[in-house]
């Protein structure tokens, strides 16, 4: 396993029951989209990629006959059989793997989702090339994510905050990127929604135990860019804004 993955494995490890009880991955109108897709879709079985604490797979569960939630992080998956208790949801099964190497078979999911995990992905056409394996033909993928400006100066900024905030971070990746991405894996995908993720900034790094060093050197840089940068992220020494996007997919063939 490569550096990347390691230091994922190690941050969100110490830190998976913070993301069971984060307010702003167990709601949101990205959520109840995706109720309305399941309950739209019909899908029987459903893969949630880098799942997390579980907020996707516990959500949708109650509308499909199986989620099957992966996550590289063991500490991740045993706070998702927690929330799946908390939730009394009884058909989500837990499963440890890499999104870029995926333990499954051909063919084998109605509907893939992945939420808030991608940017930290080292590399995303090798996991949308095994999210594109494991759907059934026609099958859906709806992602979830965090996205980079499409103005270089905006998003160095964001990717050296992102950083600075978590070292097991790549990459918050443009909207651009992802429609070549998706391109190049063979995907027919669009934007479903754009939105600002409001968050206090407080919690944004007690949530992932940022050191206090880091925090002021993220700190610092807002107080040293561009005004146009701190209005871009709607930041205010309490709140900031991330740009968020929903891609909606479906495997050709």
């Amino acid at each position: 396993m490569n550096d990347t993955k390691s230091a994922v494995q190690a941050q969100f490890g110490d830190t998976a029951e913070n993301y069971r009880h984060s307010a702003v991955h167990a709601a949101g109108e990205d959520l109840r989209w995706l109720v309305r897709c399941v309950q739209d879709g019909k899908p029987t079985s459903v893969l949630d990629v880098g799942c997390g604490a579980g907020h996707v797979s516990v959500t949708v569960a109650p509308y499909v006959e199986q989620v099957v939630a992966l996550d590289i992080t063991l500490n991740m998956l045993r706070q998702v059989e927690i929330l799946a208790q908390e939730k009394q949801v009884t058909n989500v099964r837990t499963q440890l793997g890499d999104a870029e190497n995926l333990p499954f078979e051909e063919d084998q999911f109605d509907m893939v989702m992945s939420r808030y995990s991608a940017h930290h992905w080292p590399n995303p056409a090798r996991a949308l090339s095994e999210i594109q394996r494991v759907l059934k033909p026609n099958g859906r993928f709806i992602l979830i994510d965090i996205v980079g400006f499409e103005s270089y100066p905006e998003d160095t900024f964001l990717q050296c905050v992102e950083l600075l905030r978590d070292p097991s971070h790549v990459r918050d990746y443009q909207i651009s990127e992802w429609r070549r991405f998706f391109a190049q894996t063979g995907f027919s995908a669009s934007v479903a929604m754009e939105w600002s993720l409001e968050l206090d900034f407080d919690a944004w790094v007690a949530r992932i135990n940022t050191p206090p060093h880091r925090i002021h050197a993220i700190r610092d840089l807002f107080a040293s860019t561009a005004e146009t940068t701190r209005a871009a992220l709607k930041y205010d020494a309490t709140h900031l804004s991330l740009p968020a996007a929903l891609f909606e997919a479906r495997r050709i063939g």
